[in-house]
């Protein structure tokens, strides 16, 4: 079996706050010998059981994060910016699973560094349902066949994970105080547990089926101001909802759904402020 690995930050083991997720602040290599070491966990913890690829996508910010020198040697690792389907780069339909992990809560929500893509967003909509990254990467992995295994994040990514998911297998590492503020298990700590809920997980996987959607999806992305609306709006077939800061798109399927609205966003992020 093949497994699907999409690595983001915010949700790994500790990280409290914005200092650990920027680069340009004084945690953040910290933060970075952490999320490798948690990738690990799961890595080995897929080998042990008999997955022969273990494929693993940088996920957070500028997606050069993970310390390679330091992965797993048998793991493979995209890593960089620029990929046509970011978060989700190199998934197909030769994968039999996918996990997420350090994934947080969506935009607006309470949990750890909540958020959706760009701190511009309120909201994301597929076809009025409101997701963030988890669930529209969920629905992109679905594309493909391929169901979303296990979810690693905090309590509130968990909780995310598990009404969209039957099935899922969640691990939370650590508890949300505040959206800067956590009660964390121990490296060590989370990564047994992790390596006790992969093995769960890849057990189970008969039980999960892939999250799919009909044909022709609508994504709506609701950004905090009408500037940000604007721009994402030059973007071709889009078209902003009278009254608000909503722009909507029709795609073909999710993958047009997912390229839009990495387009809009970016573009949204061009807003300038005086």
């Amino acid at each position: 079996m093949k497994l699907y690995v999409s690595v983001d930050m915010e949700g790994i083991t500790g990280l409290p706050d914005y200092t650990y997720v920027d680069s340009g602040k004084h945690n953040y290599e910290r933060a970075r010998k952490i999320m490798t070491e948690e990738t690990n966990y799961v890595i080995d913890a897929a080998f042990k059981f008999g997955c022969e690829d273990v494929l693993i996508n940088d996920s957070h910010s500028k997606m050069n994060n993970i310390l390679i020198d330091q992965l797993h040697p048998d793991a493979k690792l995209i890593t960089g910016e620029v990929k046509a389907l970011s978060m989700m780069q190199g998934i197909d339909n030769t994968y039999g699973g996918a996990m997420f992990v350090g994934y947080h809560a969506r935009a607006g929500q309470f949990g750890v560094m909540s958020h959706a893509m760009i701190h511009a967003v309120r909201n994301f909509y597929i076809n009025e349902q409101p997701v963030g990254e988890m669930g529209i990467n969920a629905y992109v992995a679905g594309h493909f066949g391929v169901p979303l295994l296990l979810v690693a994040g905090d309590d509130q990514a968990a909780k995310e994970a598990e009404e969209l998911i039957p099935n899922v297998t969640t691990v939370a590492v650590k508890e949300t105080i505040s959206r800067s503020a956590v009660k964390s298990l121990t490296p060590k700590k989370a990564g047994e547990l992790l390596t006790e809920k992969v093995k769960h997980a890849l057990e189970n996987r008969e039980n999960v089926k892939p999250l799919i959607l009909p044909e022709n999806p609508e994504i709506k992305i609701e950004f905090n101001n009408y500037g940000q609306a604007e721009w994402a709006n030059l973007m071709p077939g889009t078209e902003i909802e009278p009254g608000t800061t909503i722009v909507k798109y029709q795609a073909k399927n999710i993958i047009e759904a997912y390229q839009a609205m990495l387009v809009m966003t970016e573009l949204a992020m061009r807003t300038a402020f005086s």
